[in-house]
Parts: C-alpha cells; sequence; structure tokens
C-alpha cells in the first residue's frame, strides 16, 4: 500500500508556487537522454548468479596495484601505512559524519581540529575548515565564497585548471546568474589569464602545479588580481607537493583549495576523498562548511566544539554559506592519521621521492623517438606529446598490462589539438622496472 498524503489539487498548488504547470518540467535541465535512459538488463536472477557475473565483470579492470601505473590527473597511487586503515576502523572513527550532537563526540572533534590546523599549515593560510567532499566541490565553493566577499559575478578560471573542476564551477556558478570565464587551456604553458582580470571580477582561479604538470609562480597573478579587487584561488590536485613546493598562502592566494586524496586515501575507484579549504582569517565568515575549535569546559579541561557552522543544517537559510550537509569524516581522518605519522620531514621526504621519480620518468620517456616533453618545471606529473592519438596508445599499453597515462582528449574531447598529449604521473610507488615498462611499451607501440 502506498503512502500519498498529496492529492491532486495539493499538487497543483505547489505547482502554482514554483511556477511550473508540470512536474516534467522540474527535470528541464537533465539531458534527455539521462532521464530514465533505457537499461539494458537480464530478468532479475539469484543472487549467487548476480555475484558470478558481477565477479566477472570485475576481473576485467586493471587494476592499479596490478600493473605499472602512471595516471593522475587528480587522483594518485601513493603508499598508504597499514596504520591509517588500522585507525579509521575503529568503531569509535567509522562514520562519513561529524555527530549532530558533537559535543559530545571529543575525539572527533579532536581529530578535526587537528586536520584544520595540518590544512592551514600546509597551505600557508590563517585558518582552514572541517573538510569538503572533494577539490572539485571544494573549487566551486571557492568562487560561490568569493562571490559573498567581493559582491562580484564573474570567475575567471586558467586555462591550466583541470577541466572537471571548471565543469563544477560552471554548474554551481551559472544557476545562480554568474558569469565563468575560461583562459585557453595551453599544454606549453605559455597561456595566461593576466589580461582577462578587470574591475568585475571575483576572483581568477589557478591551478599549480597545473592539469598539466606546469608549476606557477602565483605571486605575479595574486598581485594583478588584488590590484582589481578580485581574490585569488589557489587550486592544488596533488597534496603531497605541498611538502617541496612553496606554499599558496606565500604565493598571495586568498582561498586555497586542495584534493586532499593523495594523503592517507587509496584510489578507489573515484573516491571517496576529501577536499581542503583554507583561507585569510578575515574571510572567516564568508566560508562554507564547519570550523572546529579549541576550549576549555567549566572545569578548565581542554575541551572542543564547533565553533563556526554556516551551513543550512544549523542556521536560517538565508544567512547560509552553503547547503554542504556534512564533511568527508572518514576521509579525513585518514589524511590526518597519514599526516601525523610522516611529520614535515616525513612529508618533505615523500615529496622528494615523487619528484626524483618523476624525473627519471621523464628522461626515460624523453629517449624514446617521437615522445616530446613539454614542462620545463613540474613536481610529479608532467606532459608528453606523442606522434599519434593518446587514447589509442592508452589502449595498446592496456593491453599490455600498462597504465600509461591520461590522454588528453579524455579531458579535451572537443579540442583535437589534445588529441595526442598523454599526461603522465610517477610517485614514490613508481619503480624502475615500471619505468623501463612503461619506455619499451611506448617504443614497441609508436
Amino acid at each position: 500500500m502506498r503512502y500519498l498524503p498529496l492529492n491532486e489539487a495539493d499538487r497543483a498548488a505547489m505547482r502554482e508556487v514554483v511556477g511550473v504547470s508540470a512536474v516534467d518540467e522540474l527535470f528541464s535541465d537533465v539531458p534527455a537522454d539521462a532521464l530514465n535512459p533505457k537499461l539494458d538488463l537480464p530478468p532479475h536472477q539469484g543472487e549467487l548468479s548476480v555475484e558470478r557475473q558481477m565477479r566477472a565483470l570485475a576481473s576485467k579492470n586493471l587494476a592499479a596495484g596490478d600493473a605499472p601505473f602512471f595516471a593522475g590527473c587528480g587522483a594518485y597511487k601513493h603508499h598508504v601505512p597499514a596504520t591509517v586503515d588500522h585507525i579509521i576502523q575503529r568503531s569509535e572513527f567509522l562514520t562519513a559524519y561529524t555527530p549532530y550532537q558533537p559535543e559530545i563526540a571529543q575525539g572527533t572533534l579532536q581529530y578535526l581540529f587537528e586536520f584544520q590546523t595540518q590544512v592551514a599549515t600546509l597551505t600557508g593560510m590563517e585558518v582552514a575548515n572541517a573538510s569538503m567532499y572533494d577539490g572539485s566541490t571544494a573549487c566551486a565553493e571557492a568562487a560561490l565564497m568569493a562571490r559573498r566577499v567581493t559582491g562580484r559575478k564573474k570567475v575567471v578560471c586558467s586555462g591550466g585548471l583541470h577541466p572537471h573542476y571548471a565543469a563544477v564551477i560552471h554548474t554551481n556558478s551559472e544557476l545562480i546568474g554568474d558569469t565563468v570565464l575560461e583562459a585557453p587551456s595551453s599544454a606549453d604553458g605559455h597561456g595566461s589569464i593576466a589580461d582577462m582580470i578587470d574591475d568585475e571580477t571575483s576572483c581568477i582561479v589557478v591551478q599549480s602545479p597545473d592539469v598539466f604538470g606546469h608549476v606557477r609562480d602565483l605571486s605575479a597573478l595574486a598581485e594583478k588580481a588584488h590590484e582589481h579587487g578580485a581574490l585569488l584561488v589557489a587550486v592544488v590536485t596533488e597534496a603531497v607537493s605541498f611538502g617541496l613546493l612553496k606554499s599558496p598562502g606565500a604565493q598571495g592566494a586568498d582561498i586555497v583549495v586542495a584534493e586532499g586524496q593523495s594523503i592517507g586515501n587509496a584510489l578507489n575507484f573515484g573516491g571517496p576523498y576529501v577536499g581542503l579549504f583554507a583561507a585569510r582569517q578575515k574571510h572567516i565568515r564568508h566560508m562554507p562548511g564547519r570550523l572546529c575549535g579549541e576550549t576549555v569546559d567549566a572545569d578548565g579541561q581542554r575541551g572542543f566544539v564547533l565553533t563556526l557552522s554556516t551551513r543550512e543544517q544549523h542556521i536560517r537559510r538565508d544567512k547560509a554559506t552553503s547547503n554542504i550537509c556534512t564533511n568527508s569524516g572518514l576521509c579525513s581522518l585518514a589524511f590526518t592519521v597519514h599526516m601525523s605519522l610522516l611529520g614535515g620531514q616525513g612529508l618533505r621526504r615523500l615529496a622528494i621521492l615523487n619528484h626524483e621519480t618523476a624525473c627519471r620518468t621523464a628522461d626515460a620517456l624523453s629517449a624514446v623517438p617521437g615522445v616530446e616533453i613539454l614542462n620545463e618545471r613540474f613536481f610529479n606529473e608532467f606532459t608528453v606529446r606523442l606522434p599519434k592519438d593518446a587514447a589509442e596508445v592508452v589502449e595498446a599499453l592496456a593491453e599490455r598490462g600498462i597504465v600509461a597515462g591520461v590522454p588528453g582528449g579524455r579531458l579535451w574531447p572537443n579540442d583535437p589539438e589534445m588529441a595526442n598529449l598523454l599526461i603522465v604521473a610517477a610517485t614514490e610507488v613508481t619503480t624502475d622496472e615500471d619505468v623501463r615498462a612503461l619506455a619499451e611499451g611506448l617504443k614497441a607501440v609508436l
């Protein structure tokens, strides 16, 4: 028996209030081919049959741990110490949520406080929140925050920004009537957005290392943005780079957002991951999400509280900065545990290992006839130009048991100039045998 509390008159009244004549109009923004698509599924089967079929499908995957692996572009293969999984699987922590009566869970609040401290230190900023869903949504939230701070409605994105991050900014900002401009993507590293900044710009969004692996000095762009009253949003997709590169805060960034997957969170079919969000102290009340603070109780004992909660569930909707429902609590705990194990010196050594491995990989690939390295400076990721379509090369190498990287055509499917580009990442887990396998495989395929 179905429970339908509203009659047709009730529904008609609701449609009139929201200004639609039919329910289908509420889904007008969903592409037609994605709305109620026809699914080619077999008739229902027993549990054992379904398990067998799913295992057969899963066996077709080439997992990152089963092959030489060079894919990156925002999701990187790093070693995660066993201690991380041991701690996050304890029953006290095994949840994605901050408790809704937070002060009774002092342990959860304490690690979130430590997480915020780590993120603020890494980014070179004064304050950080208790995490976002992932790097891309944190990036979009930063653009919305810049709108609140400046009162302006134009966002300018660098051509080196990951196109998926740019797409999320478009989705969030354009729905509220803001203008989003993108500089042309340039794999050679010579693109610039400085000339696109004007007195109507709320923020410029710049990534370093960018999607092609180029390491940027953001100082001049920050100065130019500030001359026009705009904010600089710095984006980092590889959190390990914080151990070696100058922090975005030291380069003049006003807001820093990052994907924290690299620290504590293994590759896992696209998530869940954890977004890092940090800003200047003067903008703290415009930040999305929640902030944990340290205090003392009535007996003078150290304690932790939710100091600032600007999401819709905590305050009036018209005063909320964001409708983010939660933070990626378990993933932020994994980040905190791994960072605590590494410490400052450990992170720096890890970053150096990443850079050295990437340099060896670049040297090996540059010796392959027809392969051109496009980066002068990079951290652990760089772009090569191949003499043929990179997607075809990646497929051919996958058949040889090698995950070669991310083809440019996957990120820019409508730009033929990107088709021959291959973005390659190497980390501390990349062995010399892996590098030789990639170089020899490229020679054979090309």
